[in-house]
């Protein structure tokens, strides 16, 4: 089993920055590739970046290529999303979650575990 627990949301402004944290737990960390995802109120949950066990590789969606970046390491258990230039659209729960799989997943099926989402307002 594997324990996911995000932290590092808050509220601020437009073009502030903020980093999230994914603590990990239980099985070996290194063995999965890790996604950050978001839902925003009354839309479905996105894929907004992903990062394969060795942090060799990353994808990001369009909508935050050039403002995001992805980031883990191994020996804390922990992955990082730092965001920058945030706008208000950025809006959302920011959820991690993890996948026993060499290359990067962006389908939320994909994935086997899940934290409990922190949040992340911009305000304009």
């Amino acid at each position: 089993q594997v324990q996911l627990v995000e932290s590092g949301g808050g509220l601020v402004q437009s073009g502030d920055s903020l980093r999230l944290s994914c603590a990990v737990s239980g099985r070996t960390f290194g063995s999965y590739a890790m996604g950050w995802f978001r839902q925003a109120p009354g839309k479905e949950r996105e894929f907004v970046a992903g990062i394969t066990w060795s942090g060799g590789s990353t994808v990001y969606a369009d909508s935050v290529k050039g403002r995001f970046t992805v980031s883990r390491d191994n020996a804390k258990n922990t992955m990082y999303l730092q965001m920058n230039s945030l706008k208000p659209e950025d809006t959302a729960v920011y959820y991690c979650a993890a996948v026993r799989s060499p290359r990067v997943r962006v389908a939320i099926g994909d994935y086997d575990y899940w934290g409990q989402g922190t949040q992340v307002t911009v305000s304009s």
